[in-house]
């Protein structure tokens, strides 16, 4: 696969984007149900989202939103979602995605970066540990999926 580019989303990439989402989608980091209808909407807005792109094919994604809609949290940004296709994994795509992410952040003035992942998905919060995040807070037990409980692990880091 060529070097994938990252931008900022435009409107024309909601079908890609819905077709990775549903491709993406499992209990491993998703809380709730395969997603279906459009991708974008009033609380997810294409100006929210990296994607990177290959051959001119949508290979992964990254969102980062506003944390709440606070005036005193202004100054914080959240990751809220990340995937990546198949046939671009392995290559350092997430990786690229993290730190260009972050680049965005700090040029929208965010002062901190922080996320939400489950606490059985080892292999991102690994991602997330190398990319400087670290554990702020567990909260146990949180969600109950496939029959089995699992934590919600907050990360941050400072930009």
């Amino acid at each position: 696969m060529p070097e994938p580019s990252i931008r900022v989303a435009v409107a024309g990439d909601e079908e890609a984007l819905a077709v990775l989402d549903r491709a993406t989608w499992s209990t491993l980091h998703a809380v709730s149900p395969p997603p279906e209808g459009p991708f974008f909407d009033e609380r997810h807005v294409p100006q929210d989202y990296l994607v990177a792109e290959a051959d001119g094919r949508v290979v992964g994604y990254i969102r980062i939103a506003r944390a709440t809609p606070l005036a005193s949290n202004a100054h914080v940004l959240q990751i809220q979602g990340l995937a990546v296709a198949d046939e671009a994994r392995g290559q350092g795509l997430g990786r690229a995605l993290i730190r260009a992410a972050a680049e965005e952040a700090r040029s929208r003035g965010a002062r901190r970066l922080t996320l939400r992942v489950l606490g059985h998905n080892a292999p991102a919060r690994a991602l997330y540990a190398s990319e400087g995040f670290a554990v702020e807070g567990v909260q146990p037990e949180e969600f109950l999926l496939d029959g089995a409980y699992v934590d919600d692990v907050l990360m941050g880091r400072k930009l």
